[in-house]
């Protein structure tokens, strides 16, 4: 019998180390008709789950194209077919609504603003390990997520940077931001304190800061958070190489609105501030190195989020974009 699913080649992909990156899954033409319906699809993911679990590890990031993912509820029912156990969305910056299930919006910041390269979360102890976006409107033009391997970011800044990178190694990062008390869709980093801890008691934000290892400061507007010195570069066990785990670039040249000043949401562990022409360096690589694939209406996006960095470039709306997070 044919195999439901057959690995494709897409004008976008790089090759590392003979790996195709992203890796991209159809269903398989082999299969008659009438087409792949969504139960066909999800009783084949958990049929295949370890073949899908060695592709990911390969490649960092797994591509479905062209199965019947036609709404938030069949993105819900495919996340649930992978297995994985949720993670709930508390300490992150980007403003987003619950949708259905286990699905959310992505950063819901503007679509004239761009939202520069990061892991998911990396700036709190508790993220996911992997993430899933869905494409459920695909843009007029543009909003592409582009990704990037973070062991290459690495590797690149090691060789260009070495002093860089030590320093990087031995002190962390710590990350300030100040958030107001409800959600501000205008910015990119606009999730209120409120929100960012699912709460609207001041005591219970505390206890929840605290649990992240997030010093919380109280201001008139609303808080400040601290978080940090925590590590820049982590090894990443279970390929053991060491990635470029940070929001470095993403806080440096983007957690920017009325009450943040970019500049001094990220610095040194020790407090001192980062060299901004090798950060504008750090993001040349990343935009050198990446994959930008078009979104198309139905795409389901599975990333390892200790191997790959993400962001998102400008659109022409409508756009509509879901993810969901996985410990």
């Amino acid at each position: 019998m044919a195999e439901p699913l057959v690995e494709t080649r897409i004008p976008q992909q790089k090759l590392y180390e003979s790996k195709p990156f992203p890796a991209v899954i159809t269903p398989s033409p082999a299969i008659p008709l009438p087409a792949p319906s969504l139960p066909l699809f999800t009783q084949t993911i958990t049929t295949h789950k370890p073949y899908l679990d060695s592709l990911l590890h390969q490649s960092g990031a797994v591509l479905f194209r062209g199965f019947p993912v036609n709404s938030a509820s069949d993105f819900n029912d495919v996340v649930e077919a992978f297995g994985f156990d949720e993670l709930p969305y508390v300490g992150g910056a980007a403003p987003r609504s619950s949708v259905v299930g286990r699905v959310f919006t992505a950063n819901e910041s503007p679509p004239d603003q761009k939202i520069p390269f990061h892991h998911e979360m990396a700036q709190v102890p508790e993220f996911p390990s992997k993430l899933f976006f869905y494409c459920e409107v695909e843009p007029k033009c543009g909003g592409e997520t582009p990704i990037v391997l973070s062991h290459v970011v690495y590797e690149r800044m090691k060789e260009k940077h070495p002093e860089f990178v030590k320093r990087l190694e031995e002190h962390g990062l710590v990350y300030v931001r100040v958030l107001g008390e409800d959600d501000d869709p205008s910015s990119p980093i606009g999730r209120g304190w409120k929100s960012t801890f699912l709460t609207q008691d001041k005591s219970v934000a505390e206890e929840r800061a605290a649990k992240l290892g997030m010093k919380l400061e109280w201001t008139e507007e609303g808080a400040k958070t601290i978080m940090g010195p925590i590590p820049a570069i982590k090894l990443d066990k279970s390929r053991n190489r060491k990635v470029w785990f940070n929001s470095m670039v993403a806080a440096y040249t983007g957690w920017e609105d009325k009450r943040n000043d970019p500049r001094k949401a990220v610095t040194f562990g020790d407090g001192k501030p980062l060299p901004e022409d090798i950060v504008h360096d750090c993001l040349r690589i990343l935009e050198e190195e990446c994959v930008a694939v078009p979104w198309q209406r139905g795409d389901v996006l599975l990333i390892d989020n200790w191997a790959v960095l993400h962001s998102r470039r400008p659109f022409d709306p409508p756009r509509r974009v879901l993810a969901s997070l996985c410990k």
